[in-house]
């Protein structure tokens, strides 16, 4: 596994490249694989879904089935599950295949934690990879991992890249929101939508994980999941439990006992060791403004639902100045709890 992947895999889950199941995305593999084995598979294939949800496996599973069998007419109609003892599976679980390329989020050297996104010099790393001999039958896979993640300068590099492809490459581009994505990157791929796991096929996802779900909390794990199995691992792993009871404390509350929740809340969200769990908690807090607003313009109430897709926006933009700026979270937590208390209560 390489540094990069190694940093961003949530403790109980298997890197995407090292895993040999995939559940629930059947109809999008066998298009994937019947596409190619017909000669038909487009060089840029751009992957969407909630995070958590499958698409780097599926990805993977896609660029290895591809890598095995270079001549698109002798490839099997099914991608199968990879041979964990095969040279191709073994080059990309340890991220030393000469054919595929993985661009994340790189590892700061002072944190040893994955940057806020990917630069510019990152996707630079294709062009010097398109550049060198390939072994096998020549394809080469690139693997975007995600795009939204791209800084500007950095989506525009794999922009001109997109749009002059070498010849028997591949692009299986990530993201989890598309719609943020610029334009032009979108209309130079093939969009394949991945729908979130239906509850038995993220009971076996989990099963596979070995990951226990605690007894008194199993009737809760698959609706607040969301068909997601990151999520499920944020659930169980991370606190999110504890994380969404305190914050519908917060919500409850008025006055001096609010308060008292709020920094309670922001104490045990703001250690910075515990990135994953504070990213838990930035969404959780978006996702609640947004359902507030949605109920408010089916209830009829415009300006409120208005007000609410403001505030949403305006909270995007405080994390996002928050993380660039490297701000104390704990004071930045308490400030939007507050806010959000106030203006989404009813």
């Amino acid at each position: 596994m390489s540094a990069e992947t190694s940093n961003m895999v949530l403790d109980g889950a298997i890197a995407p490249q090292e895993n040999t199941r995939l559940f629930g995305h059947d109809e999008a593999q066998a298009f994937l694989a019947q596409s190619y084995r017909a000669g038909k598979s487009h060089h840029a294939i751009l992957i969407e879904g909630p995070e958590g949800i499958g698409k780097a496996t599926l990805a993977f599973r896609f660029a290895q089935h591809v890598l095995s069998h270079p001549v698109p007419g002798e490839a099997p109609a099914e991608v199968h599950d990879p041979d964990p003892q095969s040279p191709v599976f073994r080059q990309v679980a340890a991220g030393a295949s000469h054919n595929l390329l993985h661009i994340t989020r790189p590892v700061d050297p002072k944190t040893g934690k994955a940057k806020s996104g990917i630069t510019v010099d990152e996707v630079r790393r294709a062009g010097r990879f398109f550049g060198q001999t390939s072994g096998g039958d020549g394809w080469r896979i690139v693997v975007v991992d995600t795009a939204d993640d791209l800084n500007r300068n950095a989506a525009n590099a794999i922009l001109k890249m997109l749009e002059e492809p070498p010849k028997r490459s591949m692009f299986l581009v990530l993201s989890h929101a598309p719609g943020r994505l610029l334009p032009t990157i979108r209309s130079r791929c093939l969009p394949l939508r991945l729908r979130p796991l239906a509850d038995d096929d993220l009971r076996r996802a989990l099963d596979h994980l070995g990951l226990p779900v605690p007894a008194d909390k199993a009737d809760r794990v698959m609706p607040l999941s969301g068909g997601s199995v990151a999520q499920a691992i944020k659930l169980i792993n991370y606190g999110g439990f504890d994380v969404m009871e305190a914050f519908a404390e917060v919500l409850k509350q008025q006055g001096p006992v609010q308060r008292k929740a709020i920094h309670k809340l922001a104490d045990a969200v703001a250690q910075r060791d515990n990135d994953t769990l504070y990213a838990f908690f930035c969404d959780l807090v978006m996702q609640h403004v947004a359902e507030a607003a949605r109920q408010a313009a089916v209830e009829g109430r415009t300006q409120h639902a208005f007000d609410l897709s403001q505030l949403h926006a305006g909270l995007a933009e405080q994390f996002g100045v928050a993380d660039a700026y490297n701000l104390e979270r704990k004071q930045t937590i308490i400030g939007i709890l507050a806010e959000v208390a106030a203006r989404t209560a009813n």
